[in-house]
């Protein structure tokens, strides 16, 4: 069994589903403020949409797009203790009448200040050392081996950066399993790329990230967002597996219950998807998103079952179980065993 260092996940990380309006509303029942909010339309085409305190609420970049940074006054409006508020946004992204929707909430610490670890001065790092979740503004140099600070305090496994002073440009994605010659793009269904000028060759430090050269990461005088990611045992794990390509399916172990499984085929070009506890909401789960899409949410296929320690594949289906494929995933839960060895209460 796998201790947790978090008994209750559900103040740092939570998913909560909605219905729009087109009107002002506010979505409650999150549990904490959140830091930063990804919302996507379920029952229609429209853009994955992610804002946050660091970059300022009324602010927005689309996982599923190469767009620069944009501003909606009338979307996410306001945080507070308990979930975000919502403007009389009538778009399919975010707050459409009659449209039901996702949103995946991580709690970091408001807009931040800056941090001077690296060779580049952060504009605002947001940190959550408990959660092992970073938030980071920083200016580009455009020069190889520039660092920016992440204050986690331990090594990230997961990065995840966008330009959003210009368009045009991907989402670069380091994940440790992959190494740090690799990159994912997560607007794209590429498979890995290699390549020096995204991280440089250098893994991430227990306090620094080092990007190499390419725009996509450190362009001169351009402005990114990085959201990273540390592993905390029975809260979050990210990890790899290999699909067998049969409905007994790769299990994957995490140690803790997954709220939210993210999952990419790394050495192909199977879309990203995004499985959570919500949807429906019990096993088959079959019911997921694709970041690098803006379609409907998709079901029928791709089925997996969300246990108490981990993942089930139950589909032959090349997305996630590819016979011989190898596949990276990001996992946040619930605990087995909570901090003082009893077992943790589902929620």
């Amino acid at each position: 069994m796998a201790y947790t260092t978090i008994d209750d996940p559900t103040i740092f990380f939570n998913n909560k589903l909605y219905s729009g309006t087109s009107g002002v509303q506010t979505i409650s029942g999150i549990g904490f403020e959140p830091s930063w909010i990804w919302t996507k339309s379920r029952t229609n085409a429209g853009n994955h949409q992610v804002t946050d305190q660091v970059r300022g609420l009324t602010k927005y970049i689309r996982p599923n797009a190469t767009n620069a940074e944009d501003t909606k006054t009338n979307a996410v409006t306001a945080v507070n203790s308990d979930g975000f508020v919502l403007g009389a946004d009538s778009s399919n992204d975010i707050n459409a009448s009659g449209q039901n929707y996702a949103s995946w909430n991580w709690k970091a610490n408001g807009q931040g200040s800056s941090n001077t670890d690296g060779s580049i001065n952060t504009t605002y790092t947001s940190v959550n050392t408990t959660s092992g979740f970073s938030i980071i503004q920083y200016t580009g140099n455009g020069s190889s081996g520039a660092t920016i600070g992440h204050g986690l305090g331990v090594v990230p496994k997961v990065v995840i950066v966008k330009l959003t002073s210009g368009s045009g440009y991907d989402w670069g994605v380091y994940h440790a399993s992959l190494g740090n010659t690799k990159n994912l793009r997560l607007n794209l269904t590429d498979a890995e790329a290699t390549s020096t000028a995204f991280w440089n060759d250098t893994t991430p430090s227990s306090s620094l990230v080092t990007l190499g050269n390419n725009a996509t990461v450190n362009g001169s005088g351009s402005t990114y967002i990085a959201y990273c990611f540390a592993e905390k045992q029975g809260f979050s794990k990210f990890g790899s597996y290999v699909g067998n390509g049969n409905a007994d399916g790769t299990f994957i172990y995490t140690g803790f219950k997954p709220a939210l499984f993210l999952l990419k085929e790394s050495n192909g070009t199977n879309s990203w998807q995004i499985f959570d506890n919500k949807r429906p909401g019990y096993n088959l789960t079959d019911k997921y998103l694709k970041p690098n899409e803006n379609a409907a949410e998709v079901s029928g296929n791709n089925q997996i079952d969300i246990l108490s320690n981990g993942v089930k594949l139950k589909s032959s289906n090349t997305g996630n179980n590819g016979s011989g494929q190898n596949f990276i995933y990001m996992a946040f839960g619930q605990p087995i065993v909570s901090t003082n060895g009893d077992i943790a209460t589902a929620r």
